[in-house]
């Protein structure tokens, strides 16, 4: 499988083909269950391993799930799994826009880029605040908040192709933003999530900026590929490798906003973002006002600060663990 569209199919099991539906084709129409396709059914179960970033997608899938179950009388239940990036930690500006739910998969919830939720307090935090289903989480046993994924003992399989590991997760809260923007970040290299390049970058110059900014659990370094696919194929980048020293303290909303400021600095005229992309990945235009308007650092660290110190507070209704 690659990142893109999966198409539906159909499967044996006890001499009798059962149909599997894909959520994931056709935008967000596509991601949301069809009443034929619940016709018959008992009960719903969501059973998906999620990343922890609130535009990983597939979080917004079971929010849609638990809509269309409680319009088919269905009962829901989630089978929680960890926040593969811990559950003690949450970063990132707060979806405020209230459009945006309507518009894309990755703004589906009021909550900030890295939530710290796993997947059974977001169904508890969505049922609460929509009143949609019938819900039941089946809660983890031994799990712990403080817990990233390699110290539970469980095997890492890949949610996505993308997602290799627990280093790409533990950094894509802050790199996945930039593909909102004209920089590569990593697909089709060695290193998804854990570079940024452009055939524009000068990456020395950025570098010298990054460790400027004497950023804790990340070290930076000049490294040049040529993405096999995706943005910027078979084109030679100049880029920045991000390698994680101190996971605890390392903070990916940080790391992108020092990435950014670098880039706008270094390369303002050939830096660019998508603005209605960026809109729905970081949950207002407040990023986009503040950066067309002199990309003020302290403004910045308030929008990424603000909406995280707020959350934190309110998410505790929600806490399973």
């Amino acid at each position: 499988m690659e990142d893109g569209e999966v198409s539906s199919t159909t499967v044996k099991l006890a001499g009798r083909e059962i149909p599997v539906y894909s959520l994931y084709t056709g935008g967000l129409p596509g991601m949301r269950p069809k009443p034929e396709q619940l016709a018959g059914l008992d009960v719903l179960v969501f059973d998906i391993q999620d990343i922890g970033a609130r535009f990983y997608t597939y979080l917004a899938t079971m929010g849609m799930a638990m809509e269309e179950a409680a319009k088919a009388r269905l009962s829901f239940i989630v089978l929680d799994r960890p926040n593969p990036i811990n559950g003690l930690v949450v970063e990132g500006p707060l979806l405020t826009d209230p459009e945006l739910p309507l518009l894309s998969p990755t703004s589906y919830f009021p909550v900030p880029v890295r939530h710290g939720l796993t997947a059974g307090e977001m169904a508890q935090l969505h049922n609460r605040k929509a009143r949609v289903s019938h819900l039941r989480v089946v809660r983890m046993v031994n799990w712990k908040r403080s817990l990233w994924y390699d110290q539970t003992g469980l095997p890492w399989v890949a949610p996505s192709p993308n997602m290799p590991d627990v280093e790409a997760a533990a950094l894509y809260p802050g790199l996945g933003l930039f593909e909102a923007s004209n920089l590569s970040v990593g697909r089709g290299t060695p290193h998804p999530f854990g570079w940024v390049g452009a055939p524009w970058m000068d990456s020395k110059k950025v570098l010298r900026k990054l460790n400027e900014s004497l950023l804790d659990g990340v070290r930076f370094s000049a490294q040049d590929y040529t993405p096999a696919k995706s943005v910027y194929a078979k084109e030679p980048c100049e880029g920045i490798l991000i390698t994680v020293t101190e996971r605890d303290i390392l903070r990916p909303l940080d790391v992108f906003r020092a990435i950014d400021q670098a880039l706008y600095e270094v390369h303002g005229e050939d830096f660019r973002w998508r603005w209605e992309e960026a809109r729905k990945m970081t949950g207002s235009r407040e990023f986009q006002n503040i950066w067309e308007r002199g990309h003020d650092r302290i403004k910045l660290m308030a929008l990424f600060n603000w909406g995280s110190e707020k959350f934190e507070k309110s998410r505790r209704d929600y806490l399973l663990y």
